[in-house]
């Protein structure tokens, strides 16, 4: 059986979990070879008998890049898939979902001649990423605390205005008044929240220029932060995300990658189009909106081109899905930056794709 499962096999899939990986391996009939689960360490030590080049596809899960990066050092073609490409594949349903069955399905997903794989980040791509996952937990830790100050406030009847940083002023007042009927033991509890929202504050300016860092060190991400919407946040995120932007074949195909096109619902050659589809990686795409956001309420202080279009798409649209246009045309602008080597320029013109092979053309005819 050994000999059989070194020497045949021509897919793997993996379904991962903490301590065991369930392995699915078939030979290039299609043929199961093995289907057993294995604790990590012997399924690495498995893996490099395997032939050089075999594909061994997982789901992109967390520690999936990881697990990759250990098995192309091996030679191995590991590929990871997105969950919801894995599901059709599922012989046995929705109600047959186990790792036996998870795992078949990834192996035969990852045999479709046109199946889209996840491309497998860098340790330094995820230590760049830890950054900003890391700012985004103390932002709602901090969100959490100021409502949880808010309800302790007002259970002795004060009340606040809205914003956090008028809470942040009134905050020490309060504490030291002693007209309210706030007791002690309460005030040494507010005061320990408030202690606990100045570190919070420290780690985010801490997690801020980490980011600003990357940014001045990267010059990809240095282009795409020139972009108006897009700031250090956002560039630092998308150049460690994506890192290789050439692997979308056009500007369309990462717009369509992030979510930021209308769904549809066609049939009949009538065409509908719905709301975005909020597809990809959902933290890129709040950037990317919130960004346009700011850039979208300012357009009319501004005289360039993009700025104009903004201002007539927003009477014409709506504020809001004006936001989420220039977010899709910030994606589309980035990748071609990116790509090309250009740079940005507010005023650029596009030129059709008919005029673009013309010049191409003209190009290689000179001496």
């Amino acid at each position: 059986m050994a000999e059989i499962t070194w020497s045949a096999v021509a897919r793997v899939g993996v379904d991962l979990s903490k301590r065991v990986f369930q392995v699915h391996a078939v030979d290039r009939a299609g043929r199961v070879l093995l289907a057993k689960p294995m604790s990590p360490d012997r399924f690495f030590a498995w893996c490099a008998e395997l032939p050089a080049g075999c594909l061994v596809a997982m789901e992109a899960c967390g520690g999936a890049h990881h697990a990759a990066r250990r098995l192309r050092l091996l030679g191995l073609d590991a590929r990871l898939i997105a969950g919801h490409f894995v599901t059709p594949y599922r012989m046995a349903g929705r109600s047959g979902k186990n790792d036996a069955n998870d795992a078949a399905a990834i192996c035969e997903a990852a045999g479709r001649p046109h199946m889209r794989f996840v491309p497998i980040k860098s340790a330094q791509q995820q230590g760049q990423l830890s950054v900003h996952r890391l700012r985004e937990g103390y932002k709602e830790e901090r969100t959490t605390l100021i409502n949880r100050i808010r309800g302790l406030l007002a259970e002795f009847g004060i009340a606040v205005a809205q914003s956090p940083e008028a809470l942040r002023l009134a905050l020490p007042a309060l504490i030291e008044d002693a007209s309210n009927e706030v007791p002690g033991i309460a005030r040494l509890a507010l005061q320990r929240a408030h202690l606990h929202w100045v570190d919070i504050d420290l780690q985010i300016a801490w997690c801020d220029e980490r980011i600003a860092a990357h940014v001045r060190s990267d010059e990809r991400a240095t282009k795409a932060a020139q972009l108006l919407g897009i700031g250090p946040l956002t560039a630092s995120a998308l150049v460690a995300t994506v890192d290789d932007f050439s692997q979308f074949k056009n500007a369309r195909q990462f717009g369509a990658w992030l979510g930021l096109v209308p769904s549809q619902n066609s049939t009949g050659g009538k065409a509908r189009l719905g709301r975005i589809t909020k597809r990809g990686d959902d933290y890129l795409r709040t950037l990317l909106i919130q960004g346009a956001k700011s850039a979208v309420m300012t357009a009319d202080k501004r005289q360039d081109r993009i700025s104009q279009w903004l201002v007539q798409l927003k009477e014409r649209v709506g504020w809001q899905k004006a936001v989420v246009a220039l977010a899709n045309k910030n994606a589309r602008i980035v990748w071609a930056v990116l790509t090309r080597g250009l740079a940005f320029d507010p005023d650029h013109v596009p030129i059709a794709p008919h005029e673009r092979v013309a010049l191409d053309d003209a190009a290689a005819a000179r001496p």
